[in-house]
């Protein structure tokens, strides 16, 4: 069986110091860290077409349902959506 590739970003690959990625982007770095089979969800937040400010939103909300089985947000679809409305 094949493996999937991690998509390859300055926010996923490590060689951009921390200190010169957004918050959005060292959250998608936590994110990574944490839960690296998660990077294809991390990429669709990050390269989704809404605002700054809603994939910050996405992304937190995705991050934290993580943590809380059930939560809608697991899903980086409804993450996006629910964050752009």
């Amino acid at each position: 069986m094949a493996t999937k590739k991690q998509p390859v970003s300055k926010w996923f690959d490590g060689t951009t110091p921390l200190e010169e990625l957004s918050d959005t982007e060292q959250l998608a770095h936590q994110i990574a860290l944490e839960r690296g089979d998660l990077g294809s969800s991390i990429a669709r937040i990050m390269d989704a077409e809404i605002g700054d400010e809603a994939i910050l939103t996405a992304l937190t909300s995705f991050h934290e349902s993580l943590s809380n089985p059930g939560d809608e947000n697991r899903d980086p679809r409804v993450a996006i959506a629910n964050a752009s409305a």
